[in-house]
């Protein structure tokens, strides 16, 4: 293989943005300003609010411990790691760090007042640390909100090159691609030297071998490495990669052969120098304990209550229209591949299952997951309660029932389980949902793999904590009506 020398070709993509080293700069004077802002809001409360016994004036004591407060407070966010740049962007460590790092500072002003005698007002202090941990974690999500658009939108982004073999760094490449708000623009790949071929089978172009890696991230004015698998014959010479990479100031990621496993069943401890990745069952199982049933018995009782007005309202629409059945009960397949009554308002006309066949034969599509745009058998009142899911309600009985649960995999009909290969199956481990991971990463403009990969990721990699998540940015894409047809 010629390694490639041209200059142009190596630097053909847009400069890199080196705006990303202020990000630990932005999140300081965000975080300075809410904590300004709590101290503020603090005191007033202090004053005014009338739960405490007796009214206070605290602003002259306030005039040395305050900044002291907000210096030390800040001080102990960064000796945290709060500000170090490889939290921001992806991951619960930046939160982690923030809220730790609030508690400490709560702590050390507390001891250090009692200690020097310093008379600051109680109701301050709880107000100031009660208040300061949702502001700054609000702060940051807002600017971690901010960065993954600009990524979307080709902004802030690092130029990389994956090092390893072809297969490997399409693999590589395909979820650095699919998570764009990760922010990685790939500028090449490097293949080991018996590799002659000129790119991949992906179209990324194959700049030279991976023994030159350093001279070349630097020819390409790369940001980062990400070795895959198969870019180096030995340890030795991965070491030796980044004894080079050191002084040209080049990041270097390590990219296993391991994906769709979350964080928390990963950990890596390192053994006589060798850094050996854990990595824990999948956590399906605990899907099916009491904690995740008592959460939808309360949730969708609660849910039932407050939507009464809307179901009704729902209900006579449709019997207005065509006079027709009220509930569309269809026979769905739930966990461990159990039989169950589906519900759900009709929104198609009465006969619609008879019309399936022949619209899957026009549209050339299979019956997993089929959907279609603007679907003939759509009725006139099916449209807007599609697009703002209200046709689903019904379905928060059959969680109160105990056939469904409020997150999960949605349930299928057994000719689509009929099509399932070894690993779909895994969808049954767990109680079908109303909703899931893949209707809040896209619904139906989604492909039927990507919304399959989702579902596996739910199911093997399932906590109480990714089920609120979904929950709560399933609200955002039924209003936004992502997807939805």
């Amino acid at each position: 293989m010629t390694i490639l020398s041209d200059n142009r070709r190596l630097t053909s993509a847009s400069a890199p943005s080196r705006m990303l080293r202020y990000l630990p700069t932005s999140a300081l004077i965000i975080d300075a300003v809410l904590i300004a802002l709590t101290g503020t809001i603090a005191v007033i409360g202090r004053r005014e609010l009338t739960v405490f016994d007796t009214p206070a004036s605290i602003a002259q004591s306030l005039t040395v411990a305050g900044p002291a407060i907000l210096l030390s407070w800040l001080a102990v966010i960064a000796l945290a790691g709060g500000y170090a740049k490889d939290v921001f962007g992806a991951g619960l460590d930046e939160f982690k760090r923030v809220v730790n790092a609030t508690l400490i500072a709560g702590a050390v002003t507390g001891v250090g007042c009692y200690l020097t005698k310093f008379d600051l007002s109680r109701g301050f202090f709880l107000l100031a640390f009660g208040l300061g941990i949702p502001f700054l974690v609000l702060g940051r999500y807002a600017l971690r909100n901010a960065l993954h658009s600009a990524r979307r939108r080709g902004a802030l982004r690092q130029r990389i090159l994956i090092v390893g073999s072809r297969a490997h760094i399409d693999e590589t490449a395909a979820v650095l691609r699919r998570e764009s708000w990760l922010g990685y623009q790939i500028v090449g790949a490097l293949t080991p030297e018996w590799d002659l071929s000129e790119e991949t089978a992906s179209g990324i172009p194959v700049l030279g071998n991976a023994d030159e890696a350093a001279s070349l991230a630097v020819a390409a004015r790369a940001d980062a490495l990400f070795f895959a698998g198969g870019s180096v014959g030995s340890p030795t010479q991965l070491r030796r990669n980044l004894w080079d990479l050191e002084k040209h100031h080049v990041d270097v990621v390590v990219a296993p052969s391991v994906t769709d496993i979350s964080q928390d069943r990963i950990s890596v401890r390192p053994v006589g120098g060798l850094p050996l990745m854990h990595i824990d069952p999948p956590t399906w199982s605990d899907a099916s304990r009491w904690g995740k049933r008592l959460f939808d018995l309360v949730g969708s009782g609660m849910l039932i209550f407050a939507f009464l007005p809307l179901i009704g309202f729902a209900a006579l629409q449709i019997w207005l229209f065509d006079r027709g059945p009220i509930l569309f009960r269809q026979t769905r397949i739930g966990k461990d591949g159990e039989e169950f009554k589906c519900f759900k308002f009709r929104t198609m006309v009465v006969n619609a299952e008879d019309l399936v066949a022949d619209l899957q034969k026009q549209l050339g599509q299979s019956a997993l997951l089929f959907k279609m745009k603007d679907d003939p058998r759509i009725t006139r009142p099916g449209k807007w309660m599609r697009r703002f899911s209200v046709d689903e309600l019904p379905q928060l009985f059959n969680v109160f029932l105990g056939d469904m649960s409020l997150i999960g995999p949605r349930p299928q009909v057994q000719r689509e389980v009929d099509l399932y290969d070894s690993a779909m199956t895994r969808r049954l481990h767990v109680r079908p949902g109303m909703t899931g991971l893949w209707q809040v990463s896209g619904r139906n403009d989604l492909t039927a793999e990507e919304a399959m990969r989702l579902d596996l990721y739910y199911v093997d990699n399932w906590s109480m904590l990714q089920d609120l998540s979904i929950l709560s940015r399933t609200f955002g894409a039924v209003f936004a009506s992502r997807g939805a047809y």
